[in-house]
């Protein structure tokens, strides 16, 4: 059984971003959107230009990057309602700094081409620190540039490396890769090969694997071919591109190249062109107990398909560390084929509530459970 949460409303927001960021005017914002029964969603956050992927800090900050927009911001809920009060611009003029990521007190934001780490960040919002050089030696071409980078349970940053194209071969190893290194940038090697563009991964909170999202290659027509969540049990595995795609779909220029054997499947075969971006297992206990351990995807929305697929969040459900299942969770940012809405990362709160980034429309939505 599934349920509207809310009617369709143009909310005013009184939150106007701090420090460099200025103050502009209220969106119509998406709240009616729906969910299966006992599901709510509301405003967490609006007026968060460009926002993207999200990480939280030890003390509670929730750190959000961008793409266009050159910003990574902090946003603050210090009444602990649940609702933000206070977002704060911490950096400005970066080159498409997607991805955020905290340890140890410091946050970390990748560029296209370097990654920064600010120290003792939670304690300097309003003034921070002159960012340290972590490592400046990723590739500098923009397409497919922008990354999403998070810790994993090794301690080591995993940063990917999109393909600088539609479809192509490249002779630096580097690009359609995933790579890790340490904290201090030192020890960066290639993780996992045959990767086009993920910009959403998670470990198993069992086994402790790799699970990422892929987007696949445009430009094979509406159906073809799926996005992908892949399982990388273990470094040196290929998953495909530009040779394959999906399960078993060769490609028309480069599928010739390599023998399908050497290709790890997908997980699961997602809709084609949905934009599969940010991932999370849901490890929170506010959901049901089905929920747990079960992989949410925030897919932000095809770009060039003749009907328009995606801008909702899916649900991958698994069975002994195998993906058995693929549902729509949330949807209604797509309706009578006008975009309100563009999902692109997942937080789970300590709370056990998830985030929803929406970068489309500038904030970040709050999705709880009551019985």
């Amino acid at each position: 059984m599934r349920l509207h949460t809310a009617l369709w409303i143009l909310l005013t927001l009184p939150l106007c971003l701090a420090a460099a960021s200025g103050c502009s005017a209220a969106r119509p914002l998406a709240t009616d959107i729906t969910l299966p029964a006992g599901f709510s969603i509301a405003v967490y956050a609006g007026n968060v230009s460009g926002a993207r992927s999200m990480a939280l800090g030890a003390k509670g900050t929730l750190f959000v990057g961008t793409r266009d927009e050159g910003k990574v911001y902090a946003v603050i809920d210090r009444n602990g309602d649940h609702k933000a009060d206070e977002v704060i611009t911490i950096a400005s003029g970066l080159r498409m700094p997607n991805g955020v990521a905290c340890r140890n007190g410091s946050l970390y934001v990748a560029e296209v081409s370097r990654v920064l780490r600010y120290d003792n960040i939670e304690e300097r919002l309003k003034n921070p620190p002159r960012p340290v050089t972590v490592n400046a030696s990723f590739p500098d071409k923009s397409h497919h540039g922008w990354k999403f980078i998070r810790f994993g349970p090794d301690g080591k940053l995993y940063v990917p490396v999109g393909a600088p194209c539609n479809v192509c071969e490249e002779k630096d190893p580097r690009f359609a890769t995933i790579m890790r290194m340490d904290p201090d940038g030192s020890h960066l090697e290639i993780f996992a090969g045959g990767v086009r563009n993920t910009v959403g991964f998670d470990w198993h909170p069992r086994t402790g694997e790799l699970w990422f999202t892929d987007n696949g290659r445009d430009w094979l027509g509406d159906d073809l071919p799926p996005d992908e969540l892949n399982r990388a049990p273990r470094a040196g595995l290929h998953f495909g591109f530009p040779y394959w795609h999906g399960h078993n779909i060769p490609d028309p220029e480069f599928g010739e190249k390599r023998s399908r054997d050497q290709i790890v499947p997908p997980e699961k075969e997602l809709g084609s062109h949905v934009a599969s971006l940010g991932m999370r297992f849901y490890t929170g206990t506010m959901f049901p107990e089905s929920y747990r351990n079960q992989i949410f995807i925030a897919e932000h929305g095809s770009w060039n398909r003749s009907e328009r697929i995606g801008y909702r969040i899916t649900l991958v459900r698994l069975k002994e560390n195998r993906a058995v299942s693929y549902e729509t969770f949330a949807e209604g940012w797509l309706r009578n084929g006008k975009v309100r809405g563009r999902p692109v990362d997942l937080q789970v709160m300590p709370d056990g509530s998830m985030l929803v980034s929406d970068d489309n429309a500038g904030a970040i939505y709050r999705i709880s459970y009551r019985k």
